[in-house]
C-alpha cells in the first residue's frame, strides 16, 4: 500500500488526511483524518485578499498537519486550495507561506478540476449505495461543485460562486437573517445553479450525493445526534422533506441557537443556514426525494489523485 497524506484548503475549513491506498485493489485505510475551521477565505469577497489574521490562523494549523505527517510518514503529500485562493490578490502570499511550514507548494485548482476531485473521492466508496448517473454537490464556503457522472468518471462539472460563507457574508446583515436576505441569497443561488444548468444536466440525475459540512450537518440535526458523528452520518439518506424542514427552521435561529444544536461545529453555526439553504435549492432544481451523505469527498480525491 501507499501512504499519502492530503490536504484540503478550503474558504472555511482546512482540512488532513493521512491514508494507506491499494489502487490495485481500491482499498483505502484512514490513518488519520482532522478538521480546523481557520475561515481563511473571511471577507476575500469584499476586499479581494486574505487578511493577516487569517494567513495566520491557516499556517499554525499546518505546523500541526505537518508534525502529523512526520509522525506518521507518507510516500506522497498533495495540498489543494480552492475557492478563497482562486481569488485572492494576494495568493502569492499563502504559497510561499506554506512551502516554508510544509515543504510543498499548494495546488490552487480551478472549480472544473476541484468539482472531478470531489466527485472522485465520493463516488468511489459507493459501492452500490446509489444509481448513476450520479450529482455530486460539494458545498463549500466559497463555492459550491457540481459533478454528474457515472462509475467511469465525470461527465460535465461545474463550480459556481455560492458557498456558505460567500453567501452569509453578502447577504445575511441580520441575525436571524430577514426575509428579504433569504430572498436575495435565494436569487444568488438560484443564478448559480442556472449558471451550472447551462453545463450540468442536473435533472438527469438518479442520485444526489452530497459533501461537506453543510451537508452532513444537517444529515446530523436529522439523525437527531447529540454530537457529530461521521460513522453514523457517513452514506446516511436525509429525505427532500427534511432537507426543506431544516433549512427553514435554521434560518430562524439565532446564532446562539444555532451553536446549541448538538453535533454543530462552533466555527459552522454562522454558516450554515446559508449552506442549508444552498443544499434546498439544489434538491429542489434536481428534485429527487432523497440526498445520499458522503463523509467521502474532495479530500479522498486528493489522496487518489497522486497513486
Amino acid at each position: 500500500m501507499t501512504r499519502v497524506a492530503a490536504i484540503d484548503c478550503g474558504t472555511n475549513s482546512i482540512r488532513l488526511l493521512v491514508t494507506d491506498l491499494d489502487p490495485a485493489a481500491n482499498l483505502q485505510h484512514d490513518l488519520d483524518r482532522r478538521l480546523r475551521i481557520v475561515r481563511l477565505g473571511k471577507d476575500v469577497d469584499r476586499t479581494g485578499v486574505l487578511a493577516p489574521e487569517a494567513l495566520a490562523r491557516t499556517f499554525e494549523t499546518l505546523h500541526e498537519y505537518a508534525a502529523v505527517i512526520a509522525e506518521l510518514g507518507a510516500d506522497h503529500v498533495r495540498m489543494v486550495a480552492t475557492s478563497a485562493t482562486r481569488d485572492a490578490a494576494n495568493r502569492d502570499e499563502f504559497v510561499a507561506g506554506v512551502v516554508d511550514v510544509l515543504g510543498v507548494e499548494p495546488e490552487v485548482v480551478s472549480g472544473a478540476a476541484e468539482a472531478g476531485l470531489s466527485f472522485d473521492g465520493a463516488v468511489r466508496g459507493l459501492a452500490g449505495d446509489g444509481d448513476a448517473p450520479y450529482l455530486v454537490v460539494d458545498i463549500g464556503g466559497g463555492s459550491t461543485e457540481l459533478a454528474l457522472g457515472g462509475d467511469h468518471g465525470v461527465i460535465a462539472a461545474r463550480s459556481v460562486d455560492i458557498g456558505c460563507v460567500r453567501l452569509t457574508e453578502r447577504r445575511f446583515q441580520a441575525d436571524p437573517p430577514t426575509p428579504d436576505q433569504v430572498a436575495s441569497a435565494r436569487a444568488d443561488i438560484e443564478a448559480g445553479l442556472d449558471e451550472a444548468a447551462a453545463v450540468v444536466p442536473i435533472s438527469d440525475a438518479r442520485t444526489l450525493v452530497g459533501l461537506a459540512g453543510s451537508v452532513t450537518t444537517v444529515a446530523a440535526i436529522h439523525l437527531g445526534l447529540a454530537e457529530y458523528d461521521s460513522t453514523a452520518i457517513h452514506h446516511s439518506r436525509i429525505p427532500a422533506a427534511q432537507v426543506r424542514a431544516i433549512s427553514d427552521r435554521l434560518l430562524t435561529l439565532t446564532h446562539d441557537e444555532r451553536l446549541a444544536i448538538g453535533p454543530m461545529h462552533p466555527g459552522r453555526a454562522d454558516v450554515i443556514a446559508a449552506g442549508a439553504l444552498v443544499l434546498r435549492c439544489v434538491v429542489d432544481r434536481a428534485a429527487v426525494d432523497h440526498v445520499l451523505v458522503s463523509e467521502h469527498d474532495i479530500l479522498d480525491g486528493i489522496a487518489w489523485s497522486v497513486v
